[in-house]
C-alpha cells in the first residue's frame, strides 16, 4: 500500500530519522508528507512506534480535477468496496491549496456521494444512504494545484494522543512536537543514559515524559487504540504484533537522569500523574522549583526548555527579565547544551547570547524559534538538524 504520514513544519528530517530506525529507508517528502509503502504490519508498527509523524495514511488514489465531475468521476473509481463495509461511518476530511475546487466542504460532499454511490453498485444494495452505525472511516480529500489525493486515515486520533495526558493544564506542548525536539538535540539515552535531561519549565510534564519514554524505550501508541483496528478489510493480528514487539523493546531496568520542574504546585501535581499514566515516573524527578535558581553537579547535560513568554504572561517585561534570568542560569551550567523554544521577539538579546542553531516551528499554530546553544561536547557529537 502506498502510505502518506503527515508531519508539523520544520519536523521532517526528525520523522524520517524514526521511520529509518524502524526499517522504512525510502521515505521521501512531500507538501508535509513522507511516503512510504508497506502492508498491513507497517501500519500497526508505523502507528504504535512513530513518536513525531501526525497520522498515518494509505493512499487510495490521485488524479487530476478542477470540477466537481471530475472529482465525483475520481472518487467513484476507487474500489471502495474493498475497503469499507454497508455499515462504515465515513467521515470526510479535507484540504484545498491553490485550486479550483476552493470549497472543500461542498467538495467532501460530492467525495461522499461519490463513495455511497460506489458501494450501492458493487455490493447492490439499490440503496442510497447508509446506516454508518459501524466502524469509523476518515476519508480524506486533498486538493493541491488541482491535484486529488484520497487517503483513509488508520489512526483515528492523531497520533500525539498517546493516552497519558488526561488532565488539563495551559498552554501544553503536543507530544508529536515534544518528541521530535528531543530528537533534534544531544539528549541520546541509546549512548549515555546517564546524561541528565532536565526540563525547568515543564508545566504538565510532556517534555520530561517524552524524554522518559524515549529512554525506556516505550511506544507512544503502545497503550491506545487505532480506526483500521476496527476495519473488516484490516488483518486482526498485525497490531497485536506491533504491541508484542513493543513490550520487548521496553529497558524495564533503565535509570535515565531525567528532571522537571516548575514554580507552580498544580503543574507539578499533574506532572507526575502523568508521568505515571505513561509508565515513567520511576524515573522522572519532579520538583516545585525557581527555574532561576537550577544547577547541577554534572559538567554535561542537555537543558530542554518551553519557558513562558508574550502569549502566557500578562506583562510581557516579565517574560523579558525571565529570559535575562534563564541566560545567566544557563551560562553556570559549565559545558550543557542548551535548547529553548519561545515565540519571544529578540529572545538572543534578552539571553544575553546569539544561539548555536535556530529553528523556526509551530507550537499550536504559533511561530515560534528554538534556539540552541551547544557547550563542549563530552568527546565527539555531531551537530544534529
Amino acid at each position: 500500500m502506498e502510505l502518506l504520514i503527515p508531519v508539523a513544519f520544520g519536523q521532517e528530517q526528525i520523522v524520517k530519522r524514526q521511520l529509518l530506525s524502524l526499517g522504512f529507508e525510502k521515505a521521501p517528502a512531500e507538501n508535509g508528507r513522507i511516503e512510504l509503502t508497506g502492508d498491513w504490519q507497517a501500519v500497526a508498527r508505523l502507528n504504535v512506534f512513530l513518536r513525531s509523524g501526525e497520522r498515518v495514511l494509505i493512499r487510495l488514489a490521485r488524479f487530476h480535477a478542477v470540477t466537481f465531475d471530475e472529482l465525483y468521476e475520481g472518487v467513484y473509481a476507487i474500489p471502495w468496496e474493498d475497503w469499507l463495509t454497508l455499515d462504515s461511518q465515513i467521515l470526510m476530511d479535507g484540504k484545498s491549496v491553490q485550486s479550483a475546487l476552493v470549497a472543500i466542504k461542498a467538495s467532501g460532499g460530492v467525495a461522499k456521494k461519490a463513495i455511497i454511490r460506489r458501494l450501492s453498485d458493487k455490493i447492490k444494495t439499490g440503496r442510497k444512504t447508509f446506516s454508518e452505525t459501524g466502524a469509523r472511516s476518515i476519508v480524506g480529500v486533498s486538493i493541491y494545484k488541482d491535484e486529488v489525493t484520497v487517503t483513509l486515515d488508520t489512526s483515528g486520533e492523531g497520533l500525539h494522543k498517546r493516552g497519558y495526558r488526561t488532565l488539563s493544564y495551559s498552554a501544553p506542548l503536543k507530544e508529536t512536537l515534544a518528541s521530535g525536539i528531543i530528537d533534534s538535540t544531544f539528549y541520546n539515552p541509546e549512548k549515555d543514559m546517564e546524561k541528565p535531561f532536565a526540563d525547568i519549565f515543564c508545566g504538565s510534564g510532556t517534555l520530561p515524559i517524552e524524554a522518559g519514554l524515549k529512554a525506556l524505550k516505550i511506544a507512544p501508541g503502545a497503550k491506545r487504540s487505532f480506526d483500521f483496528e476496527k476495519w473488516a478489510c484490516a488483518p486482526k493480528s498485525v497490531t497485536a504484533l506491533a504491541r508484542e514487539e513493543a513490550e520487548d523493546n521496553v529497558l524495564r531496568s533503565a535509570k535515565p537522569d531525567i528532571y522537571g520542574a516548575d514554580i507552580s504546585k498544580e503543574a507539578i501535581s499533574i506532572a507526575k500523574y502523568h508521568a505515571k499514566q505513561a509508565g515513567v515516573d520511576k524515573v522522572i524527578r519532579f520538583e516545585v522549583a525557581d527555574a532561576r535558581k537550577f544547577t547541577s553537579e554534572k559538567k554535561y547535560g542537555v537543558l530542554l526548555s518551553n519557558p513562558p513568554y508574550g502569549e502566557r504572561l500578562s506583562d510581557a517585561k516579565e517574560a523579558q527579565a525571565l529570559m535575562r534570568d534563564l541566560g545567566k542560569t544557563f551560562r553556570s551550567l559549565s559545558d550543557w547544551n542548551a535548547y529553548i523554544l519561545t515565540s519571544l521577539p529578540e529572545f538572543e538579546r534578552y539571553f544575553g547570547k546569539r544561539a548555536d542553531k535556530k529553528k523556526k516551528l509551530y507550537n499550536a499554530n504559533l511561530s515560534c524559534g528554538l534556539y540552541a546553544y551547544f557547550g563542549k561536547p563530552p568527546k565527539s557529537e555531531d551537530t544534529k538538524e
